[in-house]
């Protein structure tokens, strides 16, 4: 059925307080029902000229999937609320240590990729600096995608060694 806003109107008269019960019976809440239920049909509304379909059918699903959609989003915000520590916020300061070793690991990069040769270097630089895909490098450097691949394993594999090592 496509439903006008007459259509939707009477709909809501209808089945507004029905469909409030319902939800409000699974979210504990009457006054969230009434929000989820204006919801419903302000999406109803919004979609009228392409909707097909039994209205009860649709506004059971909706009116199941609204509470579920809210209970769900509501477990999220306490489960995140009781679970943030202050010390969570941010990371923590890294040591004199950790900057060093972390300086050190990108002169090792560094020193590995200068070591490439130098179109292996390019493609690497292309993907995880400019974030090109490997379609675009290939046409750009006029080669084959499994030869971006290549370039692209050999790269990863220096890079890889030479942080093990």
């Amino acid at each position: 059925m496509t439903a006008g806003n007459e259509d939707i109107t009477s709909l809501y008269v209808a089945e507004g307080d029905r469909l409030r019960r319902q939800i409000g019976r699974r979210v504990g809440c009457a006054a969230t029902a009434c929000d989820l239920v204006q919801d419903i049909f302000l999406r109803l509304w919004e979609r009228a000229p392409v909707r097909k379909g039994s209205d009860a059918a649709y506004l059971n699903r909706c009116a199941r999937n609204a509470a579920i959609d809210h209970l769900r989003t509501e477990q999220t915000r306490r489960a995140f609320a009781n679970g943030v520590l202050p010390e969570q916020y941010a990371a923590p300061p890294a040591s004199p240590h950790e900057i060093l070793e972390a300086r050190q690991g990108v002169r090792s990069i560094d020193a590995a990729l200068a070591a490439l040769p130098k179109q292996t270097r390019h493609v690497f630089l292309l993907n995880r600096i400019h974030g090109r895909s490997f379609v675009e490098i290939a046409t750009a450097m006029g080669m084959s995608e499994r030869m971006v691949a290549k370039h692209m394993a050999r790269a990863v594999a220096a890079c890889q060694e030479t942080l093990s090592s």
